[in-house]
Formats: C-alpha cells, structure tokens, sequence
C-alpha cells in the first residue's frame, strides 16, 4: 500500500510563457500545499488547481518557503510538471501472478524494474492496469467522489476460483460483486484477460467474456471493451508457476474462439466488444484483421491494432515524405522483435522503392529473455549484440525507442545505445516515430 507520507511534490519542468513561468517557478521547486491542502498526487494537484483563487506553499531549491498567491481563469492550467505523479508513493501491488513480468526478470537490475504498480491513480491518469484487490475503503470512497472513469482492470477470470488461482490473493474472487459497484456508481471500465493455457482458457475464456460483456448494456457501460492477451514468458520465471506457453496451434484456436464470440456480441451489443492483441496473429502467423474490425481502437494500449494503425500510418507518411531518390547512397539497419518480420514487409518495400536507400529488416529473437517469438519492446542490449554481430550494417542501425526506458537510452538488461554502438561500431538513430524514422532516411 502507499506509504502515506505526501512529499512536496517537485517539479520537474516549467512550461514557456506560463502562469507558473510568469510568478518565477523554477525546476527543482515544489509545491507542499494547495489552498491549505497537501495534494497527494497529480489527480489531488489539478483538481485542486482549478479553482480561480489559488494559496500555494512553496519549498523552493535552497530550502526556503514562500507563500504564492496568484488568480487565473477557472480551469487554467499553471504549466507545471512533476518529477512522479504519485507524491505520497506508489500503492504496490499484493497479488503473485505466476505471469508477473516483474518476477520474470533476472535479479541485480535497477530498481525501478521491480516496483509492481497496482495503483488506481495511474489507472486512471495513464491507462496501466489494476486488479481491484488491494484498495482500503478510503480509495473507494475516493474513485467514487472523484468520479474517476474510465479505471483498466486485469481481470483474467470472472471465475471466484480460476482467478483466486492466478492471483493467489483471496480478496481476488469478488471480481463480480466489484463490477456492480462501479455499475451502480455509472463509472466505466476497460478489462484485459492475460490467457494461460490450461488455466483460464477454454471454457473459462468463454465465461469470463460472457460475464464481462453482461456489463455492457445499458446507456453506459460499465464495462467497455476486453482485451483478450497472451502470456508472455521468460526464461528467469520461477519453474513451479505451472505456465505453458502459447504455442502457434493455442494461438489459432483462441483466434477462433474470441473471433465467434465477437460477432454474437456485435450482433447483441453492436460492438466486438471482446479484442484479440495483436500477438495472438503474429504467434500464428495469420493475417492481422483489416483496420475497419477494431472500430475505434478501444484497446490500443494493450497491442490490440497498434501493428495495423502503425501500418496505415507509415504508409500514409511515406507516401507523403518519402522522395523517389536520395542524395547520396545509404544503407540502413532497422531492427525489430521477430513477430513483426512478417507484417513489416510491405514497410521495407516500400522503403525501397527510393532511389539510393537501402534498408534491411533484422528481425531478432530474445535469448535474453529465452523466447522464440519476441516483440519489439523487449529486444535488449545483449540481443541486439548477438543478433547483429558479424553483420554487414551499413550505415547505421535504425532503433525503435519502444526497447529503452522512457527518456532515457538504457535497454532492459541495464545495457545503453552508446555500449552497443561502441561494440558492433555503428551509428545508432533511435526512433521514436513515423516522421522521425522516415526523417533519418533524408538526413546527410
């Protein structure tokens, strides 16, 4: 649980031309209080922030505290950022999912690899998932005052049992009774179902889809969209976890059964209602669905559509900035998760239709994480090493920044671009979008 200690909360950026520029914020100020309450995160911070009259106590760099009083419009915003959105500490999480991604990692990582995030605030504030089981009545009552919709639940079974099995936390079956709660409040809800062979499969799949869209009629939904998702395992999970993993022929048939079960839902909620992440194609090795299925993306967040919508959006890009020859002849290196290899094709190709360009897929498994079938978000340092190694490069290798840590240029496993750079003696252009990547091309 949270540590209830609120620390002022410190800023990390002052916005140019501000409210907060103008009174003379700087970075590494912060704020202790609100109109005489200490906001224990960003969601207390704009809430408070709203008013027209505002009292703010600030600790600034040297120490000191000043009194700021300042007037705005109602609802304008100050132009602050924090260095965390939780100032009173991250509500942990007290389950132990046998397919935690935290417990799958190799120990003597940074630590921010370890902290298990179970916390409403950054449910609401970024879309991260919760489970509903470790919330006090204080936080209850909060989400209801506050009115904070929509909330991202991992639900993975409906089943008392099946999910007090994946969870291992009593407080896990009464999944059901806490939809109600938000139903009778008209406060909304995104699932997602993480499938585990042979435990919450199968018929269990089926119910649990079932019982979540019986939350969908009404003239709100409680319960607005399900992301169904295949484990993900690694090589340092615990061996008694009693994990499979999803083999091509599970992907096929989980296909097949979410792929009838959303036309009896479009056909009763006229939505799909229940989403396939796009893993689920790629392990297959089927086709993805046509952009027109995922209506208006719902689930983009969990992977469902992202590989479609970052197709449609390349080509419509390239088709605009890509010119027919470049300058000078280059040869690049762009380097993705083996899923991909397939629906990336028709990207290379296109590519290279430019005169001059050059660009190679490498599509690169994890030894790392000891997985045949790998996404691009998890490919580290050491596989890039052993995958590109004794390689021709060209001129520089191509790097999609979803693989490093937010703002930061470390992999997973702690390596940094300019280790790998140094190692295989290439330049390395993180790419963070469509316009950047395409831009790389034209650059030089």
């Amino acid at each position: 649980m949270s540590n209830l200690t609120i620390r002022p909360a410190k800023i990390s950026y002052v916005l140019p031309n501000s409210i907060a520029e103008e009174v003379g914020f700087e970075v590494g100020d912060a704020i202790i209080s609100i109109n005489g309450t200490k906001p224990r995160d960003l969601i207390d911070y704009q809430f408070l922030c709203s008013e027209e009259f505002l009292e703010l106590e600030v600790l600034d760099t040297k120490g000191k505290i000043h009194q700021v009083e300042l007037e705005k419009d109602y609802d304008d915003d100050l132009g602050l950022e924090f260095e965390t959105a939780l100032f009173d500490g991250l509500i942990q999480c007290n389950n132990h999912c046998p397919f935690c991604f935290i417990d799958q990692q190799p120990p003597g990582k940074r630590d921010s690899l370890y902290l298990k995030d179970d916390d409403y605030r950054l449910s609401f504030l970024y879309g991260s998932y919760l489970t509903l089981t470790n919330l006090t009545q204080k936080e209850w009552d909060r989400i209801e005052a506050m009115r904070l919709s929509p909330l991202f639940v991992s639900v993975h079974a409906t089943e008392p049992e099946v999910r007090i099995r994946l969870l291992k936390n009593h407080r896990a079956g009464q999944i059901i009774e806490q939809f109600k709660w938000f139903q009778e409040r008209r406060l909304q809800l995104h699932a997602q179902v993480v499938v585990c062979p042979g435990i919450n499969d199968g018929i269990h799949l089926e119910k649990t889809l079932f019982d979540l869209a019986s939350f969908y009629p009404g003239e709100i939904p409680t319960i607005i969209s399900a992301a169904v998702v295949p484990v993900g395992l690694t090589r340092f999970r615990p061996q008694e976890d009693e994990l499979i993993p999803v083999t091509p022929e599970k992907a096929k048939e989980v296909i097949k059964q979410v792929q009838i079960l959303q036309e009896k839902f479009y056909h009763k909620l006229g939505s799909n209602f229940a989403w396939l992440a796009d893993e689920w194609f790629l392990i297959a090795q089927e086709e993805l669905p046509p952009e027109s299925h995922y209506e208006d993306y719902p689930q983009i967040g969990n992977g469902v559509g992202s590989i479609r919508q970052f197709i449609k959006e390349f080509q419509t890009l390239a088709t605009q900035l890509l010119p027919p020859k470049i300058d000078s002849s280059k040869t690049l290196t762009w380097v993705v998760g083996n899923a991909v290899e397939k629906a990336f094709q028709p990207l290379v190709k296109q590519l290279n239709h430019v005169e001059n360009l050059t660009v190679n897929l490498a599509a690169l498994r994890s030894n790392y994480w000891g997985q045949e079938i790998t996404v691009t978000g998890l490919l580290t340092g050491q596989d890039l090493l052993s995958g590109l190694k004794d390689k021709d490069l060209g001129d520089g290798i191509l790097l999609p920044s979803v693989m490093l840590k937010h703002d930061d240029t470390c992999f997973l496993d702690d390596m940094t671009i300019d280790e790998i750079s140094e190692k295989l003696q290439i330049p390395i252009f993180p790419i963070s979008n469509i316009p950047g990547l395409i831009g790389t091309f034209l650059d030089g």
